[in-house]
């Protein structure tokens, strides 16, 4: 699932993408996505983007005209109007040509050019949202990454929430407190520290404060002469440092996103620079338990006293990229070969079959079958490779000349006329 890195690389992505390029017409929808319609259309206007934690905002702002005294037409809009999105399982957003369209291309708006170029809301999965004349939903806390400040105090002012009674590794997927952090943000974060995944929230929380004092400290040079002594001190400065929960919150995801990049790429392409960075998240030699929610948690060493009973680690998934991950398309089917357990029974049945001896008609059958098989066999390997058939060697029978009626007669024929 995109994270607040990725909602935030995206819209930089469309800020980049959309600078200067002017948009017109109304915004379209599919047919098959359940999000609303943006009763939005204007001869001329521009997108921008921001972020916020797991959400997108982008403004659609109509242009002025030069002509002071033109009037707006009817059904044109004269305000911009914001549009919220939030991305679900595998959302993102394309820039393309309108021949290129992007399968499951559910929001799109058109550019003011020929050839035209569309910017679209892809969703394979459609467990995106969006929502016109939007605003940030209220139930999410500040963002981790830019409202840094905020988010200190959300926490620490409401640690005795029965929210934080919660197993941390659940705890920070509450977007109420944790607005941004995902599945695989959590687990670089808990891996860093070295905490226990399963753990009282709370009892990891306490004692942090409202306020980050190390935020903006510089780091002191060591001198030759102390080398030893300084690293000692250093050493403990980054133990200190490195237990605040809540700052590593914060600038781990800042990393993601000082990388470039896609981040968590949902369209699975190449993004070697970020699986580089993993350090925790399917990574292998981790171990991995669903948590209370069916989330999968991945981590080392200790899960902690409150592991979920009879807790199961997933099964591992194949990560290998495929050129068709998005096409649903009809395809030829694969003959697949016979499982190694068909083709025993196979075998057992006809070792079954052969041992066991047939009586009455069908053996009858069976021993007729292989007597004419022989015969066929022997009529096929004639001295002069020729095959002669039962019904050539029928019809030259019935050609031979008949000598005398006495001899096509049957005895008893016979024997009366000689009486």
């Amino acid at each position: 699932m995109p994270e607040g890195p990725e909602l935030h690389l995206a819209s930089l992505y469309v800020n980049k993408m959309c600078e200067g390029v002017v948009f017109t017409g109304s915004v379209q929808k599919s047919e098959v996505s359940k999000s609303p319609d943006v009763p939005f259309t204007s001869d001329a206007y521009r997108i921008t983007a921001a972020s916020r934690g797991k959400e997108v905002k982008l403004t659609l702002t109509p242009m002025k005209s030069d002509e002071p005294k033109k009037r707006v037409k009817a059904g044109q809009a004269d305000q911009p109007m914001d549009i919220v999105f939030r991305f679900g399982m595998s959302g993102f957003f394309r820039f393309t040509s309108e021949d290129q369209l992007p399968k499951h291309s559910h929001l799109r708006f058109y550019t003011k050019e020929k050839p035209c170029r569309v910017l679209s809301f892809v969703d394979v999965r459609r467990f995106g949202s969006w929502q016109p004349n939007g605003a940030w939903q209220p139930g999410r806390g500040p963002c981790i990454m830019f409202e840094y400040k905020s988010f200190r105090e959300n926490v620490v002012s409401n640690l005795s929430n029965h929210a934080f009674d919660r197993p941390i590794c659940e705890a920070l997927l509450n977007q109420k407190y944790f607005n941004g952090i995902g599945n695989y943000l959590r687990a670089e974060i808990l891996f860093r520290l070295d905490i226990p995944p399963f753990v009282s929230a709370r009892s990891v929380l306490e004692g942090l404060d409202s306020d980050d004092f190390c935020e903006n400290e510089k780091p002191v040079k060591q001198e030759n002469a102390d080398k030893k002594k300084s690293g000692r001190a250093k050493q403990k400065k980054v133990k200190e440092e490195s237990g605040d929960l809540l700052r590593l919150c914060h600038t781990v995801p800042l990393e993601v996103v000082n990388q470039g990049g896609k981040g968590y790429d949902p369209e699975k392409q190449d993004y070697s620079d970020f699986e580089a960075w993993l350090q925790c998240y399917y990574v292998e030699g981790m171990k991995s338990i669903r948590d209370h929610n069916g989330r999968t948690m991945w981590f080392k060493g200790d899960p902690g006293p409150m592991v979920p009973k009879d807790a199961k680690s997933p099964k591992a998934k194949n990560r290998v990229k495929k050129d068709d991950d998005h096409d649903y398309t009809a395809k030829k089917k694969v003959n697949k070969s016979r499982p190694a357990k068909a083709t025993k029974r196979t075998a057992i049945k006809q070792e079954t079959e052969t041992k066991t001896p047939k009586k009455g008609k069908d053996a009858e059958k069976e021993t007729g079958s292989k007597r004419r098989k022989t015969e066929k066999n022997q009529e096929g390997n004639t001295p002069n490779g020729e095959k002669t058939s039962t019904a050539r060697r029928r019809k030259d029978k019935s050609a031979e000349p008949v000598t005398s009626g006495a001899q096509t007669r049957s005895g008893r024929v016979t024997r009366q006329s000689s009486r």
